[in-house]
């Protein structure tokens, strides 16, 4: 597996566990109470932060336990990233659009900062899983 294989591997499971946990923490807090009331705005922001950090974390740790590892990139890790990274990047405009939309349409900020990080942990998520399979199976001939 190569390094940049790991790194997919870390994106998307450190996506997947910050967004459940925010998920989860702010769920919990509504109580039966309108979801727009509840607390989010910390919640958001420490998840995020907990989320960079665990990918540094992680990315230093393969280090350690592998540091004779290469992490050159050659052209396949090239087009792969860039399969990936194009892959990912719709949710970011799906996003934003949506977001946009919102907004004009006066709904609550509550709704339109967790459109936004939605967007953001699936275009994690889909660059992730693009990678991965890019990886494991080839990538596509166009």
């Amino acid at each position: 597996m190569t390094h940049e294989e790991k790194r997919s591997w870390i994106m998307l499971v450190v996506a997947v566990v910050a967004y459940t946990a925010y998920l989860v923490i702010v769920v919990s807090r509504a109580g039966g109470r309108p979801l727009p009331d509840v607390p989010y705005a910390a919640t958001l922001l420490w998840t995020v932060g907990a989320a960079i950090v665990a990918s540094i974390v992680a990315e230093i740790g393969i280090g350690v336990v592998n540091p004779r590892a290469s992490r050159a990139k050659d052209v396949r890790d090239r087009e792969i990233g860039r399969l990936g990274e194009y892959t990912g990047q719709s949710f970011v405009i799906i996003g934003a659009v949506a977001a946009m939309l919102m907004a004009m349409a006066g709904w609550d900020r509550f709704w339109i900062a967790n459109v936004i990080y939605l967007c953001f942990a699936l275009s994690a998520v889909l660059g992730s899983i693009t990678k991965i399979v890019a990886y494991r199976g080839g990538l596509p001939q166009w």
